[in-house]
């Protein structure tokens, strides 16, 4: 037995250790020379294949119509690209030159394709492009430079070459989601807008909701692998939700054309129509349209609705007299002598429109309003409120006109109508005498048309104001999660005698004031006129004088169902709101109604119509034929049979639901038979074959012949047929 050799093996385990040693010894120092001198470095090439903390954006929510069309919306829109690095890299460039440089016919064929999709560039221009890119070995080269549809992008992607994989055949797209609206600019001032890169809302239901439409960002990270970036999602991104707004698209289109229409009829250059329901609140439309000069084209601008402050002129002198009638001041039974038209009132002269014909002279408190007197307006408020024009503002603040609607809109603009302040020793600091003459009939004070609008539909709905609403519900994948009620803000804008009044004129300044135009012979309709200067760099007098035209009212009158405003701002005469703005008025209420009015199928049918044909007498197998493939009832037995060969004769009585096929017996030869109520054509065949000559006068059937029936005819002889 052999003794082990110890010290041998202990020198062996020794020499291993100590190379483990120093091998760890130099991974450790690798490590420390890695971290502490190749640190930047390192951090470079990490970078180069990490990206951290992209975001996510979330995809923005609809804004849908009141029923649930699409008013903006996201679609995806694509900018292609090649990656000629990556082409070259996997060795598909094979597709791109031959084994001795050529172009192949792959990518003639791929340019021939994009000249196909794009016809702006020839086929040797987008070769001509792509080369250029390749020779460049360019990453990001674009293949077009607009941004395309999905579905043209989906073309492009199936052509010869980008068919293949991004990390074969090089073709890339980056992807946006843009902000569009399906129909275009409609409604677009009260839709609003974004800025399409960023999502960013700036005017409108955008920014107004824009909190809930945008949603809110994930985040992920990027790691390459191998020749191509993969993304890894740390949290998910959360799509906005869908508003349901109260915008009726065929509303809108009826009142943006009816009042285009007639902007351009009477040269006006900015204009708005609101319709509103009376009950809810509604805005079923708001158009806003302004020109542009240098085109003499009209297009949504500004939300001249919601955002202008305006002096209404004579539709505010509805509110005038409703708070001198609720304060008892002045009857329907009282009457005014507005004289000659003209009138001096503190040193200033209020003229009435038809001053240069005489004026109206006396007038009764309807008759006033009817006719929109300056004077009358003015002369009754100014007597009764002139030592306490607080209590006449504070009136005006009771019905409603001057209410502060909140709407949810940045350029939203309340009304303004200025309360007198006295000074401490009982001086008027913001106030002179001829303010409440001119505030009474809609001078001096600033109000949006959605005011006076809101102001009308109060008086249509009963005396209950309620505020104007553009969103009903917010919902998310179809789920509804929040809605938005109807909202009262004041219960009671006057007494319900007051309100009755006041209906009542409304509804003669329709029908016989100056606000016939807006009526219509249909259904009855309410409301008044209104024509204002505008102020023009601070007066109402520099070079041509501009106007504000309108008409306020609602329909039908005696169950009201939509309240409307037409307002139209044009330069220089004539200017008249009853004709003009009224006539807009008259086109959205007539298609409105026309739209909604629903009849039993019975009061279709023509009172004047003819069910039963009327059938000539004749050859009656025509007739029965024609009759039986119609499905008509035929009765009297009689059942023909072909239309063809030898004639029947008879004759063919009409009932009410049915016809009655009688035939009659053939006159003798020689005699002259009775054509009346026969067509042409059987006519002539009968009496010709008696060797008569026969002269029509007139079409139709047989009314009258020259030879009376039965008597003995002549051969050759001239029969003369009238027919009717």
């Amino acid at each position: 037995m052999s003794r082990f050799e110890y010290h041998k093996s202990m020198l062996r385990y020794t020499v291993f250790a100590v190379l483990l040693t120093i091998v760890a010894i130099s991974v450790l120092a690798k490590g420390l020379y890695i971290v502490v001198a190749e640190h930047d470095y390192w951090e470079e090439v990490s970078s180069m294949k990490k990206i951290d903390s992209i975001s996510v954006p979330p995809v923005r929510g609809n804004i849908l119509s009141d029923n649930g069309q699409q008013l903006a919306c996201n679609l995806p829109e694509y900018r292609m690209y090649m990656d000629f690095v990556a082409l070259q890299e996997s060795k598909a460039d094979t597709l791109w030159h031959d084994s001795v440089g050529n172009d192949t016919r792959v990518l003639h064929a791929l340019c021939d394709s994009l000249h196909a999709i794009f016809p702006q560039k020839t086929a040797a221009e987008y070769l001509e492009h792509l080369k250029k890119g390749y020779e460049k070995r360019s990453r990001y080269w674009p293949v077009v430079r607009q941004r395309v549809s999905y579905t043209v992008y989906q073309r492009v992607k199936a052509l010869p070459i980008f068919r293949l994989k991004p990390g074969v055949g090089g073709f890339t797209a980056k992807k946006f989601m843009v902000r569009n609206r399906p129909y275009g600019s409609l409604a677009s001032s009260i839709i609003g807008g974004t800025y399409n890169e960023k999502g960013v809302a700036y005017s409108g239901l955008e920014l107004a909701y824009d909190s809930i439409l945008k949603g809110s960002p994930g985040f992920k990270h990027r790691r390459k692998v191998l020749n191509g970036w993969v993304d890894m999602l740390d949290s998910a991104a959360v799509d906005g939700n869908d508003i349901t707004t109260t915008i009726d698209v065929g509303i809108q289109d009826l009142a943006e054309r009816s009042l285009i229409k007639e902007l351009k009829a009477v040269n006006g250059y900015t204009g708005v129509a609101i319709v509103m329901e009376v009950a809810t609140g509604d805005i079923k439309a708001m158009v806003n349209v302004d020109r542009n000069d240098s085109t003499g084209e009209y297009y949504e601008g500004r939300n001249h609705a919601i955002a202008d402050w305006l002096e209404p002129g004579s539709v505010f002198k509805t509110a005038s007299f409703m708070v001198a009638l609720d304060d008892g001041v002045i009857d329907t039974t009282d009457h005014v002598d507005t004289g000659c038209g003209l009138m001096q009132m503190y040193g200033s002269t209020m003229r009435d429109h038809n001053w240069h014909r005489g004026g109206y002279g006396m007038l009764s408190v309807p008759r006033v309003l009817q006719v929109s007197s300056n004077i009358g307006v003015s002369y009754l408020i100014d007597r009764h409120y002139h030592n306490n024009p607080e209590k006449f503002v504070e009136g005006l603040h009771r019905v409603g006109i001057a209410e502060n609607l909140r709407l949810p809109f940045p350029e939203y603009m309340p009304p303004r109508v200025r309360m007198p302040k006295k000074n401490k020793r009982g001086q008027w600091t913001n106030w002179s005498n001829t303010a409440l003459p001119w505030m009474s009939i809609g001078y001096e004070t600033n109000v949006p048309p959605i005011s006076v609008v809101t102001f009308y539909n109060a008086i249509a709905n009963g005396g209950v104001m309620v505020r104007p609403r553009l969103v009903t519900k917010i919902e998310k994948d179809g789920e509804v999660i929040k809605e938005f009620p109807v909202e009262v803000l004041k219960r009671q804008i006057c007494s319900k005698e007051t309100l009755g009044k006041v209906q009542t004129m409304l509804r003669q300044v329709v029908s016989i004031g100056l606000g016939k135009t807006a009526g219509s012979p249909s259904f009855a309709v309410s409301g008044k006129t209104g024509t204002a200067q505008k102020a023009m760099g601070g007066g109402y007098k520099n070079g041509t004088v501009n106007y504000l035209l309108s008409f306020c009212g609602y329909f039908p009158s005696e169950a009201p169902r939509y309240t409307c405003i037409v307002c139209i701002h044009k330069a220089g005469l004539p200017a008249s709101g009853g004709l003009m703005s009224g006539q807009v008025f008259h086109d959205i209420a007539e298609g409105i109604m026309a739209k909604n009015i629903k009849y039993d199928v019975k009061e279709s049918r023509d009172s004047l119509s003819v069910l039963i044909p009327d059938v000539k007498t004749g050859n009656v197998l025509a007739a029965d034929y024609v009759m039986s493939r119609l499905g008509m009832v035929c009765e009297g037995g009689w059942r023909g049979g072909c239309a063809e060969g030898k004639p029947v004769w008879g004759r063919v009585e009409r009932k009410t639901a049915s016809s009655v096929i009688r035939r009659t017996g053939a006159t003798a030869n020689g005699l002259m038979p009775d054509v009346t109520g026969m067509g042409a054509r059987d006519a002539v065949f009968l009496i010709e074959s008696r060797g008569a000559r026969v002269v029509l006068k007139g079409r139709g059937k047989v009314k009258q012949q020259s030879k009376p029936a039965g008597t003995q005819m002549r051969k050759g002889e001239k029969i003369t047929l009238e027919l009717a």
